[in-house]
């Protein structure tokens, strides 16, 4: 069994130490004769050096009594789930500083195999509940109130060793929640640590049981792997315990399909590759972690299998990137993303190969107006997504289509600048039109602003007198 170092203890006391408020909520619960334990990742991210904010504390006492002692420190208290005994509330520093606590009373779930939900059964020993904790990292106990340590599973080794092993075993542990085994790939991520063979096994074996959980958990899960620091482990798991047959089976069938430019095994890797260039470009870029872009990157291939064709040439995927977008839409819908969220990365698919006519012919003002048009709000989405995907190791062509895309970005910046290009609207709006035309509202009116719009793209700026001309002439040539 491995103890704590000085250091250690240190970083963990100091959550007291350093914060009065949550000594004096600690001071509440002894006088009113209940344990206070400061435990799972609040533990785990202190011993590392990464603790935030959000703190998780566990207790033998009941709902009620929680929210009565909390209610000692702090008015902003919440109901997070009364029948599984979690009251969180906001506690706040004279400094300052605020700590959002959750205290859960002790759990002794029993759970149904056939059912989402656990059955909740509160319990009265710390190591009751420590067993029924995820993994053995989180595990972990510091009482706020005598400063004990408890580790009975050993979970400061695992820190240590950097891998993911479960308290009970791991078949008992999924049984209990099958999500568990999401979260088993999102720590490999997040963290950096190794999952334990005996974890990928079960894993292994029991994907199947993950479709009894929500599409919600599902996916808040998958977006949290999706947003660690280096998802491809995480990602890498998925697809080789099978989970990733039931949460994202198109991005799994990626393995099978050859690298039609022969510059990655298959396309699963070339796209965990792009993956990786993303995220890096956000980093360059100046931008934090995008779960959009991100996905996108992640999708941005997987109508390569429904469209792939045998030619002279050799194999084609005509039109994955519209066959991708309408694929990713049905997966991630049934994943239960925003329409905002899948509106977002469905066209980032649908537009992540416009480019490659530019790198191949010389646009236009008006192509490059139209670039800009259709990626709408995703243009520096699309910019980062773009330049992932150049994968090749031909250092000649990488600096041809790097060269080629800053010199877009150049010609985007410069019509910007020039055109107020953001804006993209014709030089008439609709009440302009219809007192021109002498028209109500109806659809000539759009017809109108369309014909504008168009014009618009072509040349640029046509100023109002022209586009008064423009207008008139066009109204003129109509069919009457």
């Amino acid at each position: 069994m491995s103890s704590l170092s000085p250091s250690q203890r240190q970083s963990l006391e100091r959550v007291v130490l350093d914060a009065p408020a949550i000594g004096s909520l600690a001071s509440a619960f002894a006088a009113a004769g209940h344990e206070l334990h400061l435990v799972g990742g609040s533990v785990r991210d202190a011993l590392i050096g990464r603790l935030g904010n959000d703190l998780d504390f566990t207790t033998d006492a009941r709902p009620d009594a929680i929210e009565r002692l909390l209610r000692t420190v702090t008015r902003a208290t919440w109901d997070m789930g009364r029948e599984f005994g979690t009251i969180g509330g906001r506690v706040r520093e004279a400094d300052g500083r605020e700590w959002i606590v959750e205290i859960t009373t002790y759990r002794a779930d029993a759970y149904d195999p056939a059912s989402r939900k656990p059955l909740v059964a509160f319990g009265d020993v710390l190591v009751d509940d420590l067993k029924r904790r995820d993994f053995r990292v989180n595990a972990m106990a510091l009482s706020v109130v005598t400063g004990a340590f408890t580790d009975p599973f050993d979970g400061l080794a695992d820190l240590e060793n950097r891998v993911i092993r479960t308290p009970a075993s791991a078949e008992l542990s999924f049984g209990d929640d099958p999500l568990r085994m999401m979260r088993a790939a999102r720590f490999v991520s997040q963290l950096g640590f190794v999952a334990d063979p005996a974890v990928v096994t079960a894993m292994r074996e029991m994907a199947r049981r993950l479709s009894i959980i929500s599409a919600e958990r599902v996916r808040d899960e998958l977006s949290k792997l999706m947003l660690s620091a280096s998802p491809w482990p995480g990602l890498d798991l998925l697809v080789d315990t099978g989970l990733a047959e039931l949460v994202l089976p198109e991005v799994a069938a990626l393995r099978a399909e050859v690298d039609e430019h022969k510059r990655h095994k298959n396309i699963y890797l070339h796209t965990l590759t792009v993956l990786d260039n993303v995220i890096t470009l956000e980093r360059e870029r100046g931008h934090g972690p995008d779960l959009i872009v991100r996905m996108a990157a992640l999708l941005h291939d997987i109508g390569k299998p429904r469209t792939k064709r045998f030619e002279a040439g050799g194999v084609t995927f005509h039109h994955h990137d519209v066959v991708g977008a309408k694929m990713a839409k049905k997966r991630l819908t049934e994943l239960r993303f925003s329409s905002d969220e899948i509106k977002s990365i469905c066209l980032l698919i649908e537009l992540h190969l416009r480019f490659h006519g530019y790198a191949e012919a010389d646009w236009s003002d008006s192509a490059v107006r139209r670039y800009v048009r259709d990626a709408g709000p995703e243009l520096e989405r699309l910019h980062i997504l773009t330049r992932a995907d150049c994968t090749t190791r031909n250092v000649r062509k990488a600096h041809r289509l790097r060269t080629a895309y800053e010199q877009l970005e150049f010609r985007i910046d410069a019509l910007a600048e020039a055109e107020e290009l953001d804006a993209m609207r014709p030089d008439l709006d609709g009440v302009a039109i219809m007192g021109l035309l002498g028209i109500g509202p109806g659809p000539v009116v759009g017809e109108a602003y369309r014909f504008l719009l168009e014009r618009r793209l072509d040349e640029g700026p046509l100023g109002e007198e022209r586009a008064r001309e423009e207008l008139l002439a066009w109204w003129a040539s109509r069919p009457s």
